[in-house]
């Protein structure tokens, strides 16, 4: 269940998120992951068609900052390594629901409240190819407006509706 802090936060995110309807990404909000009850923040489809972002929102205390502690992600003293881990297993069974290869899904997480080292880190998750970005909301939209080469708006519509199709709408209770 959802509290209202972090409803609020991922009502935030996507509100930022809606910049990038203009530059042809396509983004879609409270995914479920089938075979799971995990309920996915935001997915968004690149303007190439080739990439899948698995979004995750947070609202960590605004009085710790976000770090990286011997590779682990902080907020302050407190460890939540294990927030990483899990966007990177949701952006793994992504690829593998959707038919992409795993370096096609990138794992994101945006932090709010709480301020993030340098604004971005990049963090490592057990069995992920790469890094699992830990994202300042300030630094989100800009991020990924850089991130696609390229504009294929039928290869987006496509892989956008597949992803639809893929992870339906969460329900809580169902």
């Amino acid at each position: 269940m959802r509290t209202t802090i972090g409803a609020a936060a991922e009502a935030a995110t996507a509100r930022m998120l809606e910049a990038l309807h203009a530059s042809g990404w396509h983004v879609l909000h409270d995914r479920r992951l089938p075979g799971s009850r995990a309920n996915l923040d935001h997915v968004l489809v690149s303007p190439c068609g080739t990439a899948v972002v698995v979004l995750d929102t947070k609202r960590w205390h605004a009085g710790m900052p976000t770090w990286l502690v011997r590779g682990r992600v902080h907020c302050g003293e407190q460890d939540r390594h294990g927030q990483v881990e899990a966007v990177a297993r949701y952006a793994g069974r992504v690829a593998q629901a959707v038919g992409l290869p795993a370096g096609s899904v990138w794992p994101l997480l945006v932090v709010h409240g709480s301020r993030v080292a340098d604004g971005r880190l990049p963090a490592r998750a057990e069995g992920w190819p790469g890094p699992v970005w830990v994202l300042s909301p300030e630094l989100l939209v800009s991020t990924l407006a850089a991130a696609p080469a390229g504009r294929d708006r039928r290869r987006a519509e496509v892989l956008s509706a597949r992803v639809a199709e893929v992870l339906p709408p969460y329900v809580v209770g169902a």
